[in-house]
């Protein structure tokens, strides 16, 4: 921390004045630079955050089409076959033919 304070004092400079002049004007520019990336308003951290929630929308998108792809598939098969409609209808809704003893259990 000695040598970073010592930069500021212009007594020492001695020979060395332009590198260490240089050095000041550095340090200031990139502290300015620094803060003018973290607090603006489309700064880093929004940059970075706006990523994270890129990637995420895009996995839950994929997730999606998945699931539409399946439903389609099902669609498809319940639209094309009679046999998979009715054991569908019978599982999720409980639909019997007549003469059929049907069992119902609660879970």
């Amino acid at each position: 921390m000695g040598k970073f304070n010592e930069i500021w004092d212009r007594s020492k400079d001695g020979n060395r004045a332009p590198q260490r002049s240089f050095a000041r004007f550095a340090i200031v520019v990139t502290a300015i630079f620094v803060l003018f990336l973290f607090l603006k308003k489309d700064s880093v951290i929004r940059w970075v955050q706006a990523g994270f929630t890129l990637r995420s929308q895009e996995r839950r998108i994929e997730a999606l089409k998945e699931d539409n792809a399946r439903l389609d598939g099902q669609i498809h098969l319940l639209s094309t076959s009679k046999d998979s409609l009715e054991m569908y209808a019978r599982e999720e809704f409980g639909f019997a033919e007549p003469g059929d003893d049907v069992y119902i259990v609660e879970e």
